[in-house]
């Protein structure tokens, strides 16, 4: 009988999952993980994961299999917090929730669930593990969900082929609304809870006051620039090889040369985004102002009026060679190849055309059409069909 650790988190998804591998005939065992401490910066009157691992006990019990608590605490404020705020800080957009899996939940909580003798480790993830031959070898596939809705292959864009052999995700072949039933027939306390927003486990963070715990405040001055500005209608320069036209594609603006005018004052640009609407407090302006580009070296944020503002769209990126990975490890294209595929720049983003160019010093992705808010430090995953290629880090 094959052993299954459970990353049993509290909510519907990973509770049905548990039964599912029950009714397939696996030993099944619990596992709450704890990572966070601080509840200084959640929003307090909900305590999430005392809540949560209390439920996950109520269903393990339930469903009559063993269950423990383990506090990864300390790992998650190395792997994952120190990340977020070093990122920040560079003026990058982390995406902890990828990291997360990557880090967390397929590396350390794999080790606890080998140590407790497990095959596989399960999650509650919408999205579909498959395999094939070739050269005599097996090979393991990440698929998208079934149900187009919540599928949730892109937060396990970076795993590999080693963590995908020891996977399991049970509920990947069914919509959240036939998991909901499932756990409402088996009158499990999770069925009707909502689905946990925020960060992973750590609940609903207020992100700007989680930031300035270690990210200094410092004033600065918010500059917009017009949807008109010049250097958006600079004609292309000639160029000699391909690879020129990519790097000028994909390079960033640089607004210190191009007039704007100065709307007010910021407490730090670390603390914004690419693409960012809230917390800017500007008024008085015919269109919403958004962020197109942020400077923490001269602490200067750039902002555009409008959600089509030309500084907002750019239909070429870069990906470092460090940080370029493929979950097919076969498909890797060496210097010089290229390859048509489906990608996205974030969770949730409809599928869009677009073709890998690797080079000798990383990979571009080049999309047909121009994307709002590449943002830096965010991955971008591409895939055939259903299936889920690699991923890469936005340099």
């Amino acid at each position: 009988m094959k052993r299954v650790v459970v990353g049993l988190s509290g909510g519907v998804d990973s509770s049905v999952a548990a039964y599912l591998l029950q009714e397939q005939g696996y030993e099944v065992i619990g596992l709450f993980m704890k990572n966070w401490h601080d509840d200084t910066v959640t929003i307090s009157n909900e305590c999430p994961w005392l809540e949560d691992s209390n439920d996950a006990l109520l269903v393990a019990e339930k469903l009559g299999i063993p269950f423990q608590t383990v506090d990864l605490s300390e790992q998650y404020q190395e792997k994952i917090v120190d990340y977020m705020f070093k990122e920040y800080e560079q003026g990058r957009t982390p995406n902890p929730d990828v990291l997360c899996n990557r880090e967390i939940k397929f590396e350390v909580f794999m080790k606890i669930a080998e140590s407790l003798g497990a095959d596989y480790v399960a999650t509650g993830h919408y999205c579909r593990k498959g395999a094939i031959e070739k050269g005599g070898k097996e090979l393991f596939q990440l698929l998208a969900g079934k149900d187009g809705n919540k599928d949730q292959s892109y937060f396990l864009c970076q795993l590999s082929q080693q963590q995908l052999s020891k996977a399991l995700f049970p509920i990947g072949e069914l919509t959240k609304p036939e998991v909901r039933e499932i756990a409402t027939k088996l009158d499990l306390i999770t069925a009707e809870k909502k689905d946990s927003q925020g960060l992973c486990f750590i609940g609903k963070v207020r992100l700007p006051e989680f930031l300035q715990q270690k990210l200094q405040p410092k004033e600065g001055v918010i500059i917009d620039i017009p949807a008109d500005a010049s250097v958006y209608s600079e004609k292309k320069p000639e160029f000699n090889y391909f690879e020129e036209e990519l790097v000028f594609e994909s390079r960033k603006i640089d607004y210190l040369q191009v007039p704007g005018k100065i709307m007010a004052k910021h407490q730090g640009a670390h603390y914004f985004t690419k693409g960012q609407r809230k917390g800017l407090n500007v008024g008085g302006t015919k269109e919403g102002l958004y962020v197109i580009e942020t400077d923490v070296d001269k602490n200067i944020i750039y902002t555009g009026q409008g959600a089509s503002h030309p500084g907002l769209f750019k239909n070429t990126l870069f990906v470092k060679n460090e940080e370029v990975h493929w979950i097919r490890e076969d498909l890797t294209l060496k210097n010089g190849e290229s390859r048509e595929v489906m990608a996205r720049i974030r969770y949730r983003q409809p599928l869009q055309k677009a073709t890998l160019y690797q080079f000798e010093n990383g990979m571009y992705v080049r999309f047909n059409e121009p994307q709002s808010a590449i943002t830096e430090g965010q991955f971008v995953a591409w895939q055939d069909d259903d299936e889920v290629l690699g991923s890469g880090v936005i340099s």
